[in-house]
């Protein structure tokens, strides 16, 4: 949320979002944000989907939104260089990949790292990418769940932080699985994003520890 006139947002951090749909998790966020849960402003959504009702909750929390529509860019390139530059524009201490479903070119990564985290639908490193819940089905596993990580240059491969368990039940399905877990999505990203805010996450190579 962007303070009002005579607040002072001292000690807290700057975080922004990237998302693509409906921003449940983006909503969790700013929730906490709003609740005193997490040390931070919220600065702005940055999306690529003109048309996603993350786009609605960012208004209804005055939180500014820019849309960096991929079909709009006559190259990749050029819509990194476009990306690239409204993620700059918000200045924030921690990007939030809340739902973003475009890869991350290599110079995002490298020029914010160690301050991008993702959520993923999966008890990483297994299921990656997309339809995670559809895959674990699939598979057969019999607990599932979802995955706070940090962001490298691989598909759902970099740091983690956080993880959270369901069962996987004989009778679900795709949908049922996810809705399950989208309930400990909904309480592992805030949780990330204010240990992230409160400093006490120490990374050493691939492990993070909480302090």
């Amino acid at each position: 949320m962007i303070p009002m006139d005579g607040e002072k947002p001292l000690n807290r951090k700057r975080i922004a979002v990237l998302a693509s749909g409906r921003g449940s998790n983006f909503q969790a966020v700013i929730d906490a944000i709003a609740a005193g849960e997490i040390p931070a402003i919220c600065v702005g959504l940055v999306t690529d989907n003109p048309r996603a009702y993350a786009i609605e909750r960012a208004k209804a929390a005055g939180i500014p939104v820019t849309v960096v529509e991929y079909a709009r860019f006559p190259t990749r390139a050029a819509y990194e260089d476009a990306l690239l530059a409204a993620m700059r524009n918000c200045r924030a201490d921690l990007f939030v990949l809340a739902g973003y479903m475009r890869i991350l070119g290599t110079g995002i990564v490298h020029e914010f790292a160690g301050r991008m985290m993702n959520i993923h639908p999966a008890l990483l490193p297994a299921f990656t990418g997309l339809h995670a819940q559809r895959q674990a089905i699939e598979y057969g596993v019999k607990v599932a769940g979802c995955t706070v990580h940090l962001v490298d240059e691989g598909t759902d491969t970099g740091p983690i932080v956080i993880q959270r368990c369901v069962p996987v039940l004989p009778d679900d399905d795709e949908s049922t699985l996810a809705d399950r877990i989208l309930v400990e999505e909904h309480a592992a990203l805030p949780l990330a994003v204010k240990l992230f805010c409160e400093g006490r996450l120490e990374v050493s190579g691939r492990r993070v520890r909480v302090r």
